[in-house]
């Protein structure tokens, strides 16, 4: 990976880094927040609304903890092809269906969490509605109403002076070993580069879930002075951004 030039990171630190969940699911109450309030990480949570509301006092308390939560739509629509289905596909969608549908959630949020979301994160990575010729991406929309949006299952950590604040890379975390982590995490360093990872589960040993020694593992890693990481939610990170690029 080039190195990027012209952009420098708070504190002298060499690289940025978000964890990012997906769905609230509730392995991320019961056991990956405690874990991440323990080693002092805050990480961002593209939630399921029928997740959250399951769960709210417990999601209110990860909000106060600095933990981010964001939209990820009301009805999670994918493509028709995944074989576990869902009515909601993007292939019937309008732009205007989906726009109306990113602010609903982010009502909602804000009345769930008392916070509405500023970051958006894909339902599947997938980033376009219609089909054929009708084909339309939405990410103008992310744009209008987000300061950014994640994709998923991406091969590369974003470059901060370039990057498109609204179509993230997110490198897949799910089942990951720490010696992968750490290739990763050491790539992004030496390129000075924004790393997010999106997962799924947390603590647990199933297809979509991040295990507990890789997680426990990643937050020793990045929370160590000596790794020069600044580790925080997409949020955070996608202002710091913005925001350095326009005084540049």
């Amino acid at each position: 990976m080039p190195p990027v030039h012209d952009f420098h990171w708070p504190d002298g630190e060499r690289a940025a880094v978000s964890l990012t969940l997906d769905d609230a699911r509730l392995t991320q109450i019961d056991n990956g927040i405690p874990l991440l309030n323990t080693c002092g990480v805050r990480a961002t949570f593209y939630a399921s609304l029928v997740n959250i509301e399951r769960r709210l006092t417990e999601w209110c308390e990860a909000v106060t903890a600095g933990h981010e939560v964001g939209n990820h739509s009301v009805h999670h629509p994918c493509s028709c092809n995944f074989a576990w289905g869902t009515p909601h596909v993007l292939e019937d969608y309008t732009l205007e269906q989906m726009e109306a549908e990113l602010l609903e959630a982010n009502d909602i949020l804000e009345r769930l969490v008392g916070v509405r979301p500023t970051t958006f994160g894909y339902p599947c990575g997938q980033n376009y509605v219609g089909r054929g010729e009708e084909t339309r991406s939405y990410v103008p929309l992310v744009a209008k109403h987000f300061v950014a949006g994640r994709g998923f299952r991406d091969e590369s950590c974003n470059g901060p002076a370039c990057c498109d604040l609204a179509q993230l890379f997110g490198v897949d975390y799910d089942r990951m070993t720490f010696a992968e982590v750490k290739s990763w995490l050491d790539r992004t360093a030496e390129r000075g580069g924004w790393l997010i990872f999106a997962g799924h589960e947390m603590c647990v040993e199933q297809p979509q879930g991040v295990l507990r020694d890789t997680l426990e593992q990643t937050c020793r890693y990045l929370t160590n002075p000596a790794n020069e990481f600044w580790v925080d939610t997409v949020a955070k990170i996608g202002s710091y951004v913005r925001t350095a690029r326009e005084e540049v």
